[in-house]
């Protein structure tokens, strides 16, 4: 008989698989994966994807600010959900993965005028963006650069919108006290101030390695 926390890890991993495999890829989000695994970055998963989609169409948005572009995954996940006439404005460092990108989104029937593809550093470029002008902002980029990306990315938001952060459960390393490098510290430190700023409504939801989620309220 399994222990308890066996029997925990068991049923975690079967519903990981349940989240993932609700929605499958169709043939476009299956090339823009290829072409990630062929570039070295891995895209976010299904259940994390579907799940930025229905934020999207949930808050209606129509200007959307995505941190870390790779090769479109998130980014097709975003429009998909976003209004017809909503422009997606992605940054990345990597204008490899910027071509990527745009090749999925072409691929996918949006066009030009729907994507703002922005080469440069995040913490660069967020500061030129509009305050307040955006309904959801997506960070999924260099995890020790995450406490910047957050006093950015809520400047950003109107009323109502939501920011979201990828992958902060980081493996279980979140919780580990004994992890101390400062990848993890900073991820601590962005959990820490979405949980205690009071201009925000937070959640962690337990899909993609963590996604950190908080909705701005004043």
């Amino acid at each position: 008989m399994s222990s308890g926390t066996e029997a925990a890890a068991e049923t975690g991993a079967v519903g990981a698989e349940q989240v993932d495999g609700y929605l499958p890829d169709d043939d476009v989000l299956a090339a823009a994966r290829l072409r990630g695994a062929d570039l070295g970055c891995a895209p976010l998963a299904p259940g994390a994807g579907t799940t930025l989609r229905f934020l999207a169409a949930t808050v209606a948005a129509r200007a959307v600010v995505e941190v870390g572009t790779g090769s479109g995954v998130s980014g097709l996940y975003l429009l998909r959900g976003m209004a017809a006439d909503g422009v997606l404005t992605s940054i990345d460092v990597e204008p490899e993965y910027q071509r990527a990108a745009r090749k999925t989104f072409l691929e996918a029937g949006y066009p030009p005028g729907r994507m703002r593809l922005i080469v440069g550093r995040a913490l660069d470029v967020l500061p030129r963006l509009t305050p307040g002008g955006y309904d959801l902002v997506f960070v999924d980029a260099a995890r020790i650069e995450y406490p910047g990306y957050y006093e950015q990315g809520v400047a950003l938001l109107r009323r109502g919108g939501v920011i979201v952060f990828h992958q902060v459960l980081a493996g279980g390393r979140l919780t580990d006290p004994a992890r101390r490098d400062p990848e993890t510290m900073a991820l601590r430190e962005v959990a820490r101030a979405v949980r205690e700023d009071e201009r925000l409504i937070p959640a962690l939801l337990p899909v993609g390695g963590g996604l950190l989620v908080a909705t701005a309220c004043s």
